[in-house]
């Protein structure tokens, strides 16, 4: 069936500032072609303004959709063939996804401050240990290889140093071998701090200050945030598919 005037001009509206379209959005446009608008003009703040490249903006939804708290699986693939278009290597796609796989870690971050306290409650501990010379050392690694400490590791490393090894090892490849600048990496690590699926406050803090000290604005830091902003429309994008489905079962007209 063909769109109607109304549905018309709202794809040519989507396909001219986005770029894109697919079944999907048609399907949208056919239900309700105000809700595809109003997204699209939400979409679109990041790609107005431009304080980030088109390149580092598609490495950042690539970061949002891809770490573990909301694997939107169709995004990811989305916006890595739109990196490759605005010169992506597949080395920084890579390396996005590596520094997106460290998220695992705030089970750590979250849980060893919440045992520490239940031990002191409980008379097992009085307070934090010295670390030894080894624990000293994976200290020093960590800060050299990351470029940063934070309190919220002292914990770790004095109750689970051979954890902290491990972690400090495999969260440090992409600082070690990649070709990211320092600043986007910090940029990836806020983009699924911020997200709505993780909301991890303390890595987030922490994030926006290192990204500051390496050069980046407040209006870059707004801009990742505004990407991350938008994966409410997943809740569109995977259930309308549904809908329609369902729809043409019951014999429903969409729109």
């Amino acid at each position: 069936m063909p769109l109607t005037p109304r549905q018309q001009q709202s794809k040519d509206a989507f396909l001219e500032q986005r770029g894109t379209w697919s079944p999907l959005w048609e399907s949208i446009a056919r239900i309700d072609p105000d809700f595809l608008d109003a997204y699209r003009e939400l979409s679109m703040v990041p790609w107005r303004k431009n304080h980030l490249d088109a390149r580092t903006k598609e490495l950042i939804y690539i970061a949002v959709d891809a770490n573990a708290t909301h694997m939107y699986l169709p995004g990811v693939r989305q916006h890595i063939q739109a990196a490759f278009r605005h010169g992506a290597t597949v080395q920084e796609i890579m390396e996005v996804i590596e520094c997106a796989s460290t998220l695992g870690i705030h089970a750590m971050n979250i849980g060893v401050p919440i045992l520490v306290q239940v031990l002191e409650e409980q008379g097992l501990r009085t307070g934090p240990a010295e670390l030894d010379a080894e624990q000293q050392r994976m200290k020093d690694e960590f800060t050299a290889a990351r470029g940063y400490w934070h309190g919220f590791w002292d914990e770790i490393l004095e109750l689970d140093p051979e954890l902290f090894e491990a972690y400090t090892a495999f969260s440090s490849v992409p600082w070690r071998t990649g070709t990211l600048e320092p600043k986007v990496k910090e940029l990836v690590y806020i983009a699924f701090d911020t997200a709505a699926t993780h909301l991890y406050q303390p890595g987030l803090k922490l994030h926006i200050e290192n990204a500051i000290g390496y050069g980046a604005t407040a209006q870059e830091i707004l801009e990742v945030m505004e990407i991350a902003s938008v994966i409410g429309i997943h809740a569109a994008t995977s259930a309308v598919p549904i809908l329609v489905e369902e729809a043409e079962a019951a014999g429903k007209e969409l729109g």
